[in-house]
């Protein structure tokens, strides 16, 4: 399938579609993950993963990638269907804080409103791969299992 959207959808209780994200979920707050929960899985999903990134970020690697990533998280079970606020849950990748889970956002001073990028991607095999996965890796590993994927954007101004 590649990295196409499917039917799947993701939600959050805390914020909808293109709305501002609670302070509770940045790194100005409590700093801790949305509940997030997913429906329309496609036929086949074995497993999930979620992620969160800001491609408004001004950042831009020497390989080649962009943006700022808030959470890596993985080896999430095709039972289920979502998320608990502040899941400490399944396998934690390494975010651009440096840190294993979730980072919440948070724009550097005076750079206006940011768009964060929550997507859930189903697989098409159970996973097991290890802690601390950058998200390029990850992706790297399971771009032939994605066979959905959706994604929910919420946006976060710096107070």
């Amino acid at each position: 399938m590649g990295f196409a959207l499917s039917d799947m959808q993701l939600t959050s209780p805390a914020f909808g579609q293109g709305d501002a994200i609670p302070a509770r979920h940045t790194g100005e707050g409590d700093d801790v993950s949305p509940e997030l929960s997913w429906t329309r899985a496609p036929k086949g999903a074995r497993s999930f993963a979620v992620i969160c990134h800001d491609p408004d970020a001004p950042l831009l690697s020497s390989g080649g990638t962009y943006g700022f990533v808030h959470w890596v998280l993985y080896n999430i079970p095709a039972s289920a269907i979502g998320l608990a606020e502040g899941t400490a849950d399944f396998t934690a990748g390494r975010n651009d804080f440096g840190k294993s889970g979730y980072g919440g956002p948070m724009p550097p001073p005076g750079h206006g409103q940011h768009r964060y990028y929550f997507w859930v991607l189903a697989l098409d095999r159970e996973t097991q791969l290890k802690p601390g996965l950058t998200l390029w890796e990850l992706l790297a590993q399971i771009e032939p299992m994605v066979i959905g994927m959706n994604r929910l954007v919420g946006t976060y101004r710096r107070g």
